[in-house]
């Protein structure tokens, strides 16, 4: 079973993202914001992160940022899920080394697609 790490700050997010997951088969573990995804990443060793972009403490370009910079998380697939949706912010986390960007509401059969394409 894969097991997926979910980091939004909106509590009903996480639950539906993690929901959809989790009818989909994967194991799900959550964080709130960027410092405790670095913390759940360390701790669970997951196969994937799908992250906001827009958290409390420290954001998702932030967060990929460190990912990309450590050799133990640098080949995570990392899976940015935000409202932030102008070409701009795709193209910025795309730069930053995302492997897919989706915009909110979230397409559930998208979202199981681009997690299972990654995997």
């Amino acid at each position: 079973m894969s097991k997926i790490l979910v980091v939004d700050d909106v509590p009903s997010e996480l639950e539906m993202i993690g929901r959809i997951l989790k009818k989909a088969g994967m194991e799900v573990v959550v964080a709130t914001n960027g410092e405790e995804a670095i913390a759940r990443i360390q701790e669970t060793a997951p196969d994937l992160v799908i992250l906001d972009v827009i958290m409390p403490r420290m954001n998702g370009f932030e967060v990929i940022r460190e990912l990309r910079g450590d050799r133990k998380t640098s080949k995570l697939p990392v899976v940015f899920c935000s409202q932030k949706n102008t070409e701009i912010d795709k193209t910025w986390g795309m730069d930053l080394g995302a492997d897919a960007y989706i915009t909110k509401p979230v397409d559930p059969q998208q979202l199981v697609n681009i997690v299972e394409r990654l995997l």
